[in-house]
This record gives C-alpha cells, structure tokens and sequence, in this order.
C-alpha cells in the first residue's frame, strides 16, 4: 500500500468513525434525554428517524456533487458543518433546539459516505481490504460512540459528548486541509482510477439498493432500542453498574464485534463470489435477531455480539459490489443513492420501532427487524442472478 493510499485511509478513517460516534451517541442517551425533556420512547425514535433521514438526505446530492467538485472538498464540508452543528447540540437548552442541531448534524454527516467511500474505490488498489479497513473505523466509532455518550452524562452533561466530537471534527478539517492537497476534479483522467468500470449494472445495482434498504431499516431498528434494550434486560450481569452505563457499555460490546465483522467480511469477500456471500451474511442475522428479542443477561449479551459479527460483515462487501456495479464516473452518485436508502429511507424504522417498544416492549423490536430482513434476502437471491447475466 502506498504512502497516499495511507493517507487516504487515514482521513476517510478517521471521518468515518466521528460520523458513526456522533450518530450513536444519541440512542444510549435516550434514558437522560427521556428524564430531562419528560418525552415518551415514541417521541426519541422519531427525533432519531428526523435526525437519520438528514443523514440520508443529503447522500445524493453529495453523491453529485463528488463528480463535479472531488471527495476532497466535500471532506471539509462534512468535517467543519458537522463540527459546528454538533456544537449547537451541546449548547442547546430546549428540547425544540436539540432536534435541530441533530437534524443539522445529520444533513453534514450525509455528505461523508458518498465522498469518503468514492475517494476510497478510485484511489485504492485492493478494494475490498481498504472498505474493510474503513469499516473498522466506522465500527470503532459506533463502539466509541455509546460510551463517550454515557461516560459524558455520568461525569458532566451528556452535551459534553458532542462537545468533545465537535471540536474532534474541526480539528480532523485541519488536518484534512493540509494533508490532501487540493486537484480540480476536472484534472482528473478517467484512467488513473483505480477498480475502473466502463458500464453501469443497472438492474444488479437497483436490486442492491432495495436490498441495502431493508438492511438499512434493521439497522436502525436495533442500534436505536438496543441501548434501552440492555439496560432493561441485564439485571443479573454487573448488578452495581447503572442502567444508563449499561446503556453505554453493552452496545459497545456489539460494535467492537462488528470490527471483527468488517475482517470477517473482507476475507468472505476475498474468497467467494460477493453477491452469493452476502445472502448467506444477510440470512445468518435473521436468527440472531429474534434469538436477541426473547434472551436476557448473558445470552443477551452473546446474542448482541454475534449480531455485531454478523451485520457488519455484510459492509466490505456491500460497499465493494456498488463499486463492481457502477461506471467509474458515476460511482459518487452510486454511494449517494445507496446511503440515502439505507439511512434515509431506513432510519423511518426507528420511528416505528419506537411505536412497538412502546406499546408492545423494546424486545419486540428485535424479532421485527428479523422478519424485515426476509425480503431482503430475495432481494439478494435475485441481485446475484443479474450480476452473473451481465
């Protein structure tokens, strides 16, 4: 790997894991935020469907714009936007204005998939590695997230998280200013690009999103309720921890295990035919969660962390059949559409999610993720079968 293609990773790394830690802070602060603002589970699974529809949102139009202006420039958007609107969040006093600092930071966060993920397939040679080793990234910021939220909430103020990832980020767009030097994108040759691709898969690509998009719905469903769902369910392990810690800690567990998914997924990616790959990846989760919905305690625990394996392997290779599927030209706009599906129109699960905890109990979220991700799998069966006829 080259010194530039390191540097690559590094920034993209780097953006990729504050996207994810300032995203899911919010889940495991829904126990403090529920007692401060006195608002029903309902309620918060909506301000996380509004704040993860901003995430979607702005994925096509970044997607777009990557084509004109370069990753490069959309980096510093995302890095300085969400630096700031991370920071309104922290300093708001009023529920009204907490729901619009998440929903800012969520529209800036929307810009880094498309970006980081195109400036990733263009300048790195071993493709499915170098998604592996962003999705470490973004897994370690989902770890780092809970539990810098909760750990800010027990020693001083659950604001002071977002605070911390703030100024985190403006410093990040330093750094990206000074170590990526600027290159119009019209300079750019079509041949110096890595994993080239003349051609557009259309229907192998639409059938990924559709499949991306109910993989999208149970991710949202479960790593919103999951923090609630283990404070309320671990009684018996670590007794003298408060619910609110737990509410950091175990969902923690979970997004290191998906470290450990990004690597499994890239080696399967490696190995085996992608798109057969992932129906089995998609298929094993469905277990796993109605196993996650009706346990407690230890087999709770152990069930989340499968579940970390298992979904986050499905990232490498997900991300690397996008870049297969697309012409090189258009691969930002491939991302942007892809990430506007699984987070746009996939954090709308949080909002019903919340509907069954409250009036069914947050277990039941669980095993209707599960259910969700049938379709998908058939979804996948027939992406595969378009990807051979092409």
């Amino acid at each position: 790997m080259t010194r530039f293609e390191k540097i690559i990773l590094s920034i993209t790394g780097g953006s990729h894991l504050s996207v994810h830690a300032l995203m899911l802070a919010l889940p495991s602060l829904i126990p403090v935020i529920r007692n401060e603002f006195d608002v029903g589970l309902s309620t918060l699974g909506f301000v996380v469907s509004i704040s993860g529809f901003m995430f979607g949102l702005g994925a096509i139009p970044a997607g777009w714009a990557e084509k004109r202006f370069g990753g490069r420039q959309l980096l510093l958007i995302y890095q300085a936007g969400s630096s700031i609107s991370a920071l309104l969040v922290a300093l708001s006093g009023s529920f009204t204005m907490m729901v619009v600092g998440l929903s800012f930071m969520g529209f800036f966060c929307s810009i880094y998939h498309p970006a980081g993920l195109t400036l990733i397939s263009h300048r790195v040679k071993t493709l499915t590695r170098g998604m592996a080793i962003h999705g470490i990234f973004g897994s370690t910021g989902s770890a780092i997230g809970p539990i810098l939220a909760t750990t800010a909430a027990a020693i001083i103020s659950w604001r002071s998280a977002y605070a911390f990832l703030g100024i985190f980020n403006g410093l990040l767009a330093i750094s990206t200013f000074i170590a990526i030097p600027y290159r119009k994108r019209s300079s750019m040759n079509e041949t110096e690009f890595e994993n080239h691709e003349e051609t557009t898969n259309k229907p192998a690509l639409i059938l990924y999103f559709l499949t991306n998009a109910l993989l999208g719905m149970a991710y949202y469903g479960f790593t919103t309720f999951m923090p609630v769902h283990f404070a309320e369910n671990t009684s018996s392990i670590l007794p003298n921890l408060s619910a609110n810690m737990k509410a950091g800690l175990f969902p923690t567990m979970v997004f290191v295990a998906g470290i450990g998914g990004q690597l499994v997924g890239a080696k399967i990616g490696e190995r085996f035919h992608k798109p057969t790959a992932l129906i089995f990846i998609i298929a094993a989760n469905i277990p796993i969660f109605l196993l996650m919905g009706f346990s407690s305690d230890l087999l709770l625990i152990l069930s989340g962390i499968l579940l970390g394996i298992a979904y986050f392997s499905n990232q490498p290779i997900g991300n690397t059949l996008i870049a297969e599927f697309t012409h090189s030209q258009n691969r930002g706009l491939g991302y942007g559409i892809s990430f506007f599906l699984s987070f746009g129109i996939g954090s709308l699960a949080a909002g019903f999610s919340g509907i069954i905890a409250e009036n069914m109990g947050v277990a039941f979220v669980f095993p209707a993720m599960g259910i969700l991700l049938i379709p998908s799998v058939i979804f996948a069966f027939f992406m595969r079968r378009a990807a051979r006829s092409s």
